[in-house]
């Protein structure tokens, strides 16, 4: 099926543009613009672009692994995800701030 073929290219750049969202929120809202707790403590001890940066990096890792391994249902569903509750939302309020 094709979507299949597309899914990893899409999750990646799903992936990419949630990082640079992140950053251009925190950089215009600060630490708080992060929602995930985990990902805000790296950036207050290592500063946000390497923080973000690794974070993504494990992400696209960990969506190459599920590649491999033929789980491309549940990269399409984590691609959708980050599409409507990340990418998305810091469209908006990037866009209209």
């Amino acid at each position: 099926m094709i979507v299949y073929k597309l899914v990893l290219p899409l999750f990646l750049a799903a992936q990419a543009c949630d990082g640079l969202f992140t950053y251009a929120a925190v950089q215009t809202y600060g630490l708080m613009a992060e929602g995930n707790l985990l990902l805000a403590t790296c950036m207050a001890l290592v500063g946000p672009g390497p923080a973000i940066i690794g974070a993504k990096l494990l992400a696209a890792g960990c969506g190459v692994i599920l590649y491999c391994l033929h789980i491309r249902r549940v990269l399409l569903a984590l691609t959708v995800l980050y599409a409507l509750v990340a990418v998305g939302p810091w469209a908006l309020i990037l866009h209209y701030r």
